[in-house]
């Protein structure tokens, strides 16, 4: 597998140039017999891993070649729908657990079972863990590793302003005090305590798990009324309104991405975000940061989290390489080498055998993000049915926008609330 480090760079555009993986540098991508195209998102970090791993998976598998591609933002979903289109996917690209059961159903992904357990060894996962990128009884990707959401603060900021930072039991109202009380105490110009965490589907779904609710049903509608809506864009509102969150063209700002979040970017103490991204996270911010749960209805209360496939791999359904995809992501969740420089960017593994092998060598910020998913075993509750078709339209074309109109004022939280469940419906029924 061939890649030039040197190349590896992401450009204005968000994507990065394509590379070719592969030990010795020179030799073109065609002298190998197969190559294949792989396709991600993330940080400059990640992108530098992956090439890592994809040098030492070239070094060990010399018949196989790879052109890589990191593109950032909403790029990688327009790139993804442009191949499907064309029915040239890449042969190996990144999902998540909020697309995976949309993609498998627009038919973007090739069932992998016909892989297990000749090239993906997967047993040792267990099947509780295949079960979280099993869709209609197939398996449509392997788990990169396991996270939850989490909450990122700046533990040097709260320290400099003497506020108690959140903890695991801190309550949905006691994190507004905080809030408002952390922008007051930082006494910094365009700062504030933390998000607009109204566009965040992943906070929602969160919010409505400790309510005895749901993002969506099992028929795969929305699991929520404009009532409930209502309640949690009222929240948001007032913590705006009392100085508790970014203002809104900061949030808006937000794709999803560390290097958008207001945490990064140094507008808030307080960040919302997936688990195993505290790696990238730590990188950009200079500042000590450390990790909680989201806050609680009740501190007695369910807490909403549940264990999730931090990010997927996937086999592209056009691929007319299948085995040899297979192959390479059962490199990069098996092997241990592949496990050491992987580290928990992507999640902690799902391989006990990795796992057990990588923890001596983590980083101190690596070790947080371990001893946080290890924190949540006895907090953590079932997981959801799988996102439906249209999930991601919902998200980007619905959730997102009209939280930006409720904190610009161009709504009310009244018409916020019933545009989201109306809006929401229909992309679900569309797909």
């Amino acid at each position: 597998m061939r890649m030039n480090r040197r190349s590896f760079m992401i450009g204005t555009a968000g994507a990065a140039a394509g590379l070719a993986f592969g030990a010795g540098g020179a030799v073109p991508a065609f002298a190998d017999s197969t190559q294949l195209r792989a396709m991600w998102w993330g940080s400059p970090d990640r992108g530098k891993r992956t090439v890592a791993v994809a040098e030492l998976f070239h070094s060990k598998n010399p018949d196989i070649s790879v052109v890589g591609e990191s593109i950032s933002g909403d790029g990688y979903w327009a790139k993804l729908a442009t191949g499907m289109a064309s029915q040239s996917i890449a042969d190996v690209f990144q999902l998540e657990p909020s697309t995976i059961s949309d993609y498998s159903k627009r038919g973007a992904c090739m069932p992998l079972d016909q892989f297990v357990p000749s090239t993906l060894k997967v047993d040792s996962f267990g099947k509780d863990v295949l079960k979280l990128t099993t869709v209609d009884k197939k398996l449509y990707g392997i788990g990169l590793g396991l996270n939850s959401f989490a909450m990122f603060y700046d533990e040097d900021a709260f320290k400099k302003a003497g506020v108690t930072p959140p903890s695991p039991t801190t309550t949905w109202a006691e994190y507004a005090d905080l809030a408002v009380e952390m922008t007051k105490a930082a006494g910094k110009r365009a700062y504030w305590g933390g998000p607009y965490g109204a566009r965040y589907n992943y906070v929602l779904d969160v919010w409505l798990r400790q309510r005895g609710k749901s993002l969506y049903t099992d028929e795969g509608g929305l699991g929520f009324s404009v009532d409930d809506a209502k309640e949690w864009y009222s929240y948001w509102e007032d913590l705006r309104q009392r100085g508790g969150t970014v203002s809104a063209d900061v949030q808006t700002l937000d794709q999803n991405t560390i290097e958008s979040n207001c945490l990064a970017l140094g507008k808030s103490a307080i960040g919302m975000a997936y688990s195993n991204q505290l790696v990238g996270y730590q990188l950009v911010v200079k500042s000590k940061l450390a990790v909680t749960m989201l806050p609680r209805e009740k501190k007695d209360g369910p807490s909403g989290h549940y264990y999730r496939p931090a990010l997927i791999w996937s086999v592209g359904s056009s691929s007319k390489n299948g085995e040899a995809a297979a192959k390479f992501i059962n490199f990069f969740v098996n092997d241990i080498d592949a496990g050491k420089i992987l580290g928990v960017e992507r999640g902690v593994p799902m391989s006990p055998t990795v796992r057990a092998a990588i923890l001596p060598t983590l980083n101190p910020v690596e070790q947080q993000t371990v001893k946080y998913v290890e924190l949540l075993k006895d907090q953590v509750g079932t997981y959801p049915v799988p996102a439906p078709l249209g999930s991601n339209e919902f998200d980007q074309n619905v959730m997102r926008p009209v939280a930006d109109q409720l904190a610009f004022g161009k709504i009310t939280v009244a018409e916020a609330a019933q545009k989201l469940v109306e809006e929401g419906k229909t992309k679900l029924k569309k797909g």
